[in-house]
Protein backbone atom coordinates (compact mmCIF):
# COMPACT_ATOMS: atom_id res chain seq x y z
CA UNK A 1 0.00 0.00 0.00
CA UNK A 2 2.81 2.64 -0.37
CA UNK A 3 2.69 3.23 3.63
CA UNK A 4 6.02 1.39 4.61
CA UNK A 5 8.56 2.78 2.32
CA UNK A 6 11.53 1.88 4.27
CA UNK A 7 9.94 -1.66 5.80
CA UNK A 8 9.36 -2.28 2.41
CA UNK A 9 12.90 -1.92 0.82
CA UNK A 10 14.52 -3.39 3.77
CA UNK A 11 12.33 -6.67 3.43
CA UNK A 12 13.15 -6.57 -0.81
CA UNK A 13 16.58 -5.56 0.49
CA UNK A 14 16.84 -9.09 2.55
CA UNK A 15 14.70 -10.61 -0.11
CA UNK A 16 17.23 -10.28 -2.88
CA UNK A 17 20.05 -11.11 -0.89
CA UNK A 18 18.66 -14.80 0.01
CA UNK A 19 21.39 -17.20 -1.38
CA UNK A 20 21.15 -20.90 -3.18
CA UNK A 21 17.38 -19.96 -4.27
CA UNK A 22 15.72 -19.62 -7.78
CA UNK A 23 13.98 -16.87 -7.36
CA UNK A 24 10.55 -15.55 -9.28
CA UNK A 25 9.26 -11.94 -7.23
CA UNK A 26 5.78 -10.44 -7.37
CA UNK A 27 5.25 -7.00 -5.71
CA UNK A 28 1.30 -6.66 -4.97
CA UNK A 29 -0.19 -2.97 -4.32
CA UNK A 30 -2.97 -3.61 -2.56
CA UNK A 31 -5.37 -0.20 -3.90
CA UNK A 32 -2.50 1.55 -5.65
CA UNK A 33 0.91 0.82 -8.12
CA UNK A 34 3.91 -0.43 -6.24
CA UNK A 35 6.24 2.61 -5.74
CA UNK A 36 9.15 -0.20 -4.71
CA UNK A 37 10.09 -2.88 -7.05
CA UNK A 38 13.07 -5.05 -7.81
CA UNK A 39 14.40 -5.70 -11.07
CA UNK A 40 12.43 -7.89 -12.84
CA UNK A 41 9.91 -8.53 -10.91
CA UNK A 42 6.04 -9.19 -11.83
CA UNK A 43 3.96 -6.41 -10.69
CA UNK A 44 0.04 -6.29 -9.70
CA UNK A 45 -1.38 -3.10 -9.36
CA UNK A 46 -5.14 -3.92 -7.66
CA UNK A 47 -7.38 -1.02 -8.39
CA UNK A 48 -9.17 -1.33 -4.40
CA UNK A 49 -7.51 -2.49 -1.45
CA UNK A 50 -9.00 -6.14 -1.66
CA UNK A 51 -7.43 -7.14 2.15
CA UNK A 52 -4.65 -8.85 2.87
CA UNK A 53 -5.32 -12.23 1.84
CA UNK A 54 -7.08 -11.08 -1.25
CA UNK A 55 -3.51 -9.53 -2.24
CA UNK A 56 -1.90 -12.72 -1.30
CA UNK A 57 -4.23 -14.49 -3.62
CA UNK A 58 -3.57 -12.43 -6.20
CA UNK A 59 0.49 -12.56 -6.09
CA UNK A 60 -0.26 -16.47 -6.71
CA UNK A 61 -2.23 -15.66 -9.69
CA UNK A 62 0.06 -13.54 -11.54
CA UNK A 63 3.07 -15.56 -10.52
CA UNK A 64 1.01 -19.02 -12.40
CA UNK A 65 0.01 -16.82 -15.37
CA UNK A 66 3.76 -16.27 -15.62
CA UNK A 67 4.40 -19.43 -16.84
CA UNK A 68 6.36 -22.30 -15.18
CA UNK A 69 5.09 -22.06 -11.70
CA UNK A 70 7.45 -22.88 -9.10
CA UNK A 71 6.12 -26.11 -6.73
CA UNK A 72 6.92 -23.38 -3.92
CA UNK A 73 5.35 -19.74 -2.77
CA UNK A 74 6.66 -17.85 0.02
CA UNK A 75 4.65 -14.86 1.42
CA UNK A 76 6.66 -12.26 2.22
CA UNK A 77 4.54 -9.58 4.18
CA UNK A 78 6.35 -5.98 3.48
CA UNK A 79 7.50 -5.36 7.20
CA UNK A 80 9.18 -8.65 7.87
CA UNK A 81 13.20 -8.88 6.86
CA UNK A 82 15.23 -12.16 6.70
CA UNK A 83 18.25 -11.35 9.12
CA UNK A 84 20.29 -14.06 7.06
CA UNK A 85 20.56 -14.89 3.53
CA UNK A 86 20.03 -18.71 3.84
CA UNK A 87 16.83 -18.66 5.00
CA UNK A 88 14.95 -19.40 2.12
CA UNK A 89 17.16 -22.06 1.61
CA UNK A 90 17.02 -23.77 4.74
CA UNK A 91 13.14 -23.49 4.64
CA UNK A 92 13.49 -25.56 1.09
CA UNK A 93 15.50 -27.84 2.65
CA UNK A 94 13.13 -28.71 5.43
CA UNK A 95 9.79 -28.70 3.15
CA UNK A 96 11.75 -31.37 0.59
CA UNK A 97 12.74 -33.62 4.09
CA UNK A 98 9.30 -33.37 4.77
CA UNK A 99 7.16 -34.01 2.21
CA UNK A 100 3.83 -34.18 4.03
CA UNK A 101 4.37 -30.71 5.15
CA UNK A 102 2.23 -28.65 3.02
CA UNK A 103 3.35 -25.60 4.64
CA UNK A 104 6.54 -24.91 6.90
CA UNK A 105 6.61 -21.83 9.25
CA UNK A 106 9.71 -19.86 10.80
CA UNK A 107 10.00 -18.70 13.57
CA UNK A 108 9.65 -15.42 13.98
CA UNK A 109 11.20 -12.79 16.25
CA UNK A 110 11.14 -9.23 16.41
CA UNK A 111 14.61 -7.55 15.10
CA UNK A 112 16.20 -8.78 18.83
CA UNK A 113 16.34 -11.98 17.27
CA UNK A 114 14.96 -13.28 20.44
CA UNK A 115 11.55 -11.88 21.32
CA UNK A 116 8.24 -14.31 20.29
CA UNK A 117 5.06 -12.87 21.53
CA UNK A 118 3.02 -16.15 21.72
CA UNK A 119 0.46 -14.85 19.04
CA UNK A 120 3.52 -15.61 16.78
CA UNK A 121 3.80 -19.52 18.11
CA UNK A 122 1.78 -21.48 15.62
CA UNK A 123 0.89 -23.75 18.25
CA UNK A 124 -1.28 -24.16 21.43
CA UNK A 125 2.16 -24.80 23.29
CA UNK A 126 3.59 -21.37 22.92
CA UNK A 127 5.88 -21.09 26.00
CA UNK A 128 8.87 -22.54 24.12
CA UNK A 129 9.14 -20.83 20.81
CA UNK A 130 12.10 -22.43 19.97
CA UNK A 131 11.16 -26.06 19.76
CA UNK A 132 9.93 -27.24 16.17
CA UNK A 133 7.50 -29.54 15.62
CA UNK A 134 4.16 -30.37 13.95
CA UNK A 135 1.88 -27.20 13.81
CA UNK A 136 -1.95 -27.05 13.05
CA UNK A 137 -1.92 -23.29 12.39
CA UNK A 138 0.45 -20.59 11.00
CA UNK A 139 1.86 -17.51 10.74
CA UNK A 140 0.97 -15.73 7.52
CA UNK A 141 2.74 -12.95 6.35
CA UNK A 142 6.37 -15.04 6.69
CA UNK A 143 5.24 -19.14 5.25
CA UNK A 144 6.68 -21.48 2.88
CA UNK A 145 3.48 -23.17 0.51
CA UNK A 146 3.55 -26.09 -1.36
CA UNK A 147 1.64 -24.64 -4.99
CA UNK A 148 -0.35 -27.63 -5.65
CA UNK A 149 -1.66 -27.98 -1.82
CA UNK A 150 -2.27 -24.60 -1.85
CA UNK A 151 -4.34 -23.94 -5.26
CA UNK A 152 -6.56 -27.31 -4.04
CA UNK A 153 -7.30 -25.59 -0.93
CA UNK A 154 -8.80 -22.72 -2.90
CA UNK A 155 -6.06 -20.18 -1.53
CA UNK A 156 -6.21 -17.99 1.10
CA UNK A 157 -9.80 -16.62 2.57
CA UNK A 158 -10.31 -13.94 0.65
CA UNK A 159 -13.26 -12.63 1.80
CA UNK A 160 -11.59 -12.50 5.57
CA UNK A 161 -9.84 -9.23 4.37
CA UNK A 162 -7.37 -9.59 7.50
CA UNK A 163 -6.78 -12.02 10.55
CA UNK A 164 -7.24 -16.08 10.57
CA UNK A 165 -7.38 -16.66 7.06
CA UNK A 166 -4.16 -18.49 7.98
CA UNK A 167 -6.37 -20.68 10.38
CA UNK A 168 -9.14 -21.26 7.35
CA UNK A 169 -6.15 -22.45 5.04
CA UNK A 170 -3.95 -24.63 7.87
CA UNK A 171 -7.09 -26.58 8.24
CA UNK A 172 -7.85 -26.75 4.70
CA UNK A 173 -4.31 -27.99 4.07
CA UNK A 174 -4.72 -31.08 7.12
CA UNK A 175 -8.18 -31.64 5.51
CA UNK A 176 -5.90 -32.75 2.20
CA UNK A 177 -3.56 -35.16 4.71
CA UNK A 178 -0.73 -32.82 4.81
CA UNK A 179 0.52 -31.41 8.17
CA UNK A 180 2.36 -28.37 8.94
CA UNK A 181 5.82 -27.91 10.08
CA UNK A 182 7.67 -24.85 12.53
CA UNK A 183 11.57 -24.63 11.76
CA UNK A 184 11.34 -22.90 14.59
CA UNK A 185 15.66 -23.44 14.36
CA UNK A 186 15.02 -20.68 10.91
CA UNK A 187 14.28 -17.16 12.40
CA UNK A 188 12.74 -14.33 10.52
CA UNK A 189 12.49 -10.97 11.70
CA UNK A 190 9.19 -8.54 12.25
CA UNK A 191 8.30 -5.18 14.66
CA UNK A 192 6.80 -6.16 17.70
CA UNK A 193 3.57 -4.04 17.53
CA UNK A 194 0.09 -5.10 18.87
CA UNK A 195 -3.09 -5.75 16.25
CA UNK A 196 -5.06 -5.11 19.22
CA UNK A 197 -4.62 -1.77 19.01
CA UNK A 198 -6.94 -1.55 16.20
CA UNK A 199 -10.64 -1.56 16.27
CA UNK A 200 -10.83 -3.39 13.40
CA UNK A 201 -8.95 -6.14 14.81
CA UNK A 202 -11.51 -7.08 17.08
CA UNK A 203 -14.56 -6.85 14.93
CA UNK A 204 -12.61 -9.00 11.86
CA UNK A 205 -11.60 -11.02 14.56
CA UNK A 206 -14.57 -12.10 15.94
CA UNK A 207 -16.30 -12.23 12.61
CA UNK A 208 -14.05 -14.22 11.31
CA UNK A 209 -14.10 -17.06 13.99
CA UNK A 210 -17.67 -17.58 12.78
CA UNK A 211 -16.42 -17.64 9.10
CA UNK A 212 -13.36 -20.34 9.93
CA UNK A 213 -16.11 -22.42 11.90
CA UNK A 214 -18.59 -22.67 8.82
CA UNK A 215 -16.04 -23.11 6.41
CA UNK A 216 -14.10 -25.85 7.48
CA UNK A 217 -16.35 -27.54 10.47
CA UNK A 218 -18.86 -30.83 10.97
CA UNK A 219 -22.13 -29.36 11.46
CA UNK A 220 -21.89 -30.91 15.06
CA UNK A 221 -18.98 -29.01 16.07
CA UNK A 222 -19.98 -25.52 14.80
CA UNK A 223 -21.89 -24.59 18.61
CA UNK A 224 -18.58 -26.20 20.47
CA UNK A 225 -16.20 -23.62 18.43
CA UNK A 226 -18.28 -20.54 18.63
CA UNK A 227 -19.08 -20.81 22.47
CA UNK A 228 -15.31 -21.35 22.93
CA UNK A 229 -14.40 -18.24 21.11
CA UNK A 230 -17.25 -16.68 22.00
CA UNK A 231 -16.26 -16.56 25.71
CA UNK A 232 -12.61 -16.32 25.03
CA UNK A 233 -12.85 -12.99 22.51
CA UNK A 234 -15.22 -11.25 24.95
CA UNK A 235 -12.65 -11.58 27.91
CA UNK A 236 -10.08 -10.42 25.52
CA UNK A 237 -11.91 -7.26 24.26
CA UNK A 238 -13.64 -6.45 27.50
CA UNK A 239 -9.88 -6.18 28.85
CA UNK A 240 -9.11 -3.62 25.72
CA UNK A 241 -12.01 -1.90 26.04
CA UNK A 242 -13.74 -3.17 22.06
CA UNK A 243 -17.09 -5.70 23.25
CA UNK A 244 -18.94 -3.63 21.38
CA UNK A 245 -16.33 -4.12 17.70
CA UNK A 246 -16.32 -7.40 18.92
CA UNK A 247 -20.11 -8.15 19.15
CA UNK A 248 -20.34 -6.29 15.64
CA UNK A 249 -17.88 -8.76 13.90
CA UNK A 250 -19.98 -11.74 15.64
CA UNK A 251 -23.04 -10.43 14.53
CA UNK A 252 -21.78 -9.86 10.99
CA UNK A 253 -20.26 -12.96 10.69
CA UNK A 254 -23.40 -15.04 11.94
CA UNK A 255 -25.50 -13.12 9.43
CA UNK A 256 -23.27 -13.41 6.55
CA UNK A 257 -22.16 -17.37 7.29
CA UNK A 258 -23.74 -18.59 3.86
CA UNK A 259 -21.73 -16.41 1.47
CA UNK A 260 -18.62 -18.45 2.68
CA UNK A 261 -17.83 -21.54 0.81
CA UNK A 262 -18.32 -24.90 3.07
CA UNK A 263 -15.85 -27.27 2.78
CA UNK A 264 -16.16 -29.11 6.19
CA UNK A 265 -13.16 -31.48 7.17
CA UNK A 266 -13.63 -35.21 7.87
CA UNK A 267 -13.98 -36.83 10.88
CA UNK A 268 -10.71 -38.43 10.29
CA UNK A 269 -9.17 -34.84 9.90
CA UNK A 270 -10.97 -33.62 13.39
CA UNK A 271 -8.92 -36.97 15.13
CA UNK A 272 -6.03 -36.00 13.21
CA UNK A 273 -5.63 -32.26 14.33
CA UNK A 274 -6.47 -33.41 18.04
CA UNK A 275 -4.20 -35.92 18.42
CA UNK A 276 -1.47 -33.13 16.63
CA UNK A 277 -2.72 -31.07 20.36
CA UNK A 278 -5.27 -29.09 18.81
CA UNK A 279 -8.49 -30.18 18.63
CA UNK A 280 -11.03 -27.82 15.91
CA UNK A 281 -12.94 -26.08 19.18
CA UNK A 282 -10.03 -25.13 20.39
Amino acid sequence: MNDRPTEEAAAQATLLAQTNVELRICVVGNGCTPALVPPGAITVALPENLGIPGGRNAGAEALRKAGDPAGLLFFLDNDATFPRPDVLARLVAEAERRPKAAYVQPRLTGPDDVTTPRRWVPRLRASHPERSGIITTMTEGVVLLRREAFDAAGGWAAEFFLYHEGIALAQQLWAQGYIGWYAAEVRMHHPVTSPARHALFHRCSARNRVWVAYRNLPAALIPAYLTVWTVITLVRSARGGQVRESLRGKREGWARRHEQQRRPMSWRTVWRLTAAGRPPVI
